[in-house]
């Protein structure tokens, strides 16, 4: 299997291969409208045999202070083909994700997802406390600090539009 950065010839595969891991079209909706609408940041597929079998997308976020806006990323979604599920494909799409971020110089994730699943990659609903949660979803949002320092203090997450969540 490798992991490497999606290309546009990649797009009608990654799409479904969301639809294939999630029960409805939402997912595959929502990382068509962020590519269109230039929120992309880091976009990456696992392929195997020349067939892409999970895909990850981390968008741009604002993460606004009381005096200053950091760089920061959301993670959503991240899909892996049902028959490939298990067998840490989404694992090393999120680490090599959050390495590509860090190397962009953005200064923390954030995730809504399982909370059983995605503190195993160094995600945790205390790192996200100082950020005002959007969803009200208690465990399941989560951050992770690329920077130190960078979630100490309260902080807004500016989601990109396409999410659909007034800022």
């Amino acid at each position: 299997m490798v992991i490497r950065p999606a290309t546009s010839g990649d797009h009608a595969a990654i799409r479904a291969v969301n639809l294939d891991a999630f029960p409805t079209a939402e997912e595959a909706d929502l990382v068509d409208a962020l590519r269109a609408n230039g929120d992309d940041l880091v976009e990456l597929v696992a392929v195997q045999d020349e067939v892409v079998i999970g895909h990850i997308l981390f968008t741009r976020l604002g993460l606004a202070g009381e005096n200053d806006t950091v760089p920061g990323a959301a993670l959503a979604p991240v899909a892996v083909s049902p028959e490939r599920q298990n067998q840490g494909v989404g694992g090393r799409l999120i680490v090599d994700g959050v390495e590509a971020c860090r190397r962009l110089g953005v200064a923390a994730v954030v995730v809504l997802g399982h909370p059983a699943y995605y503190p195993r990659h160094g995600f945790s609903a205390q790192a996200a406390k100082q950020l005002h949660d959007p969803f009200d979803a208690g465990d399941a949002f989560m951050a992770m600090e690329l920077k130190e320092g960078a979630l100490n203090r309260p902080r807004r997450p500016l989601y990109a539009a396409p999410f659909g969540i007034a800022a």
